[in-house]
């Protein structure tokens, strides 16, 4: 589901101009955490105030929907939460090295079509983009109500060196921690729509083989399949 072009969106992100960065800055004595894909923010702005401690980003390229994230973190009055109008393709370069504690994926948009694997945030490419910027004890945290891009997205981990735990089919039915909600998944979870859940650690060292290295212009028809278990949204 596509966000409505918001009016006065300019003036309105002007009005939380001080919530806005074009850089992730990292700095010694706190941990620091990313939201690819931000929504309308009730998970990132309820997550940064109950820890103060910590420094968190959202990266969300749509500014009609950054804007009313933006929004929450300023009458929330937060200090410890930046975001940037941007895609993740350009994490490597806007973000330190080993400098982030945690990846957050909530309910990315699946790319059901075979054509859009590519722009699956679970894609290989976009894992070696999030191994570039995890601390050495970096975790990626995936949420999602779509069971093909869940499966796509273990087979993806396990093939490209990370090390998977947590792993659930039914969140909301099990003992795995799940403190904040996201706009999607209190709209699914109220349907009976079971939370797809995963944790993701780099394994370190790690090396694909050689004949299962990425090359840039091919297609892999394996990993790029459809995903038909959930419409489009």
């Amino acid at each position: 589901m596509r966000a409505r072009k918001k009016k006065n969106t300019i003036p309105r992100l002007e009005r939380c101009s001080e919530y806005l960065t074009e850089q992730i800055v990292s700095e010694t004595g706190r941990d620091f955490y990313i939201e690819i894909g931000c929504g309308k923010g009730k998970f990132i702005t309820s997550l940064a105030e109950s820890r103060p401690d910590d420094f968190f980003y959202a990266v969300e390229k749509v500014p009609d929907v950054l804007v009313m994230a933006a929004e929450k973190a300023k009458a929330k009055e937060l200090t410890n939460l930046k975001f940037l109008l941007a895609d993740a393709d350009d994490l490597p370069e806007l973000c330190p090295a080993g400098s982030i504690r945690g990846i957050y994926l909530n309910f990315s948009d699946p790319w059901p079509k075979k054509k859009g694997a590519r722009k699956r945030l679970t894609y290989h490419t976009y894992l070696e983009k999030y191994r570039k910027i995890l601390a050495p004890d970096g975790v990626i945290f995936m949420k999602t109500d779509n069971q093909g891009l869940f499966d796509f997205s273990l087979a993806e981990f396990r093939r490209y060196g990370y090390e998977l735990f947590d792993v659930v089919r039914d969140l909301h039915a099990s003992d795995v921690e799940n403190c904040f909600t996201t706009e999607y998944e209190d709209r699914f979870t109220a349907l009976g729509q079971p939370i797809f859940h995963l944790k993701a650690r780099p394994v370190p060292g790690y090396e694909p083989p050689e004949d299962e290295r990425p090359v840039a212009g091919t297609e892999d028809s394996e990993r790029n399949i459809e995903l038909d278990s959930v419409p489009e949204r």
